[in-house]
């Protein structure tokens, strides 16, 4: 599956900063509230897709399993990633529309 305009709007959120990444820097984000939007990859561990899921249930983020770890890392510039969290409102904003237009 062809991610590539779905996940356009990462790379641009991890030029401007706006995104952390990695399982231990997501989950910070999330539980310091700096979250508004969490993805992992579809390929990723059911134990790390649980975790994430179960936690912006609690935490009320936007939650989604997309692409694999491959183009999640090629989308903002770097190896793997399996999770990855967006810390701007207008860029989760943004992508979220795209996400719910593609019918993810």
């Amino acid at each position: 599956m062809n991610m590539r305009k779905e996940l356009s709007l990462l790379g641009l959120a991890a030029k401007a900063g706006k995104i952390v990444s990695g399982e231990f820097a997501t989950e910070n984000a999330v539980k310091a509230g700096k979250a508004f939007l969490v993805l992992t990859a579809e390929d990723a561990s059911d134990n790390t897709k649980k975790k994430f899921r179960d936690m912006c249930t609690f935490y009320q983020v936007p939650f989604y399993s997309i692409g694999t770890k491959e183009e999640l890392g090629i989308a903002i510039g770097k190896e793997y990633r399996a999770s990855l969290a967006l810390t701007d409102e207008n860029f989760a904003v943004a992508t979220v529309k795209k996400l719910e237009k593609t019918g993810l």
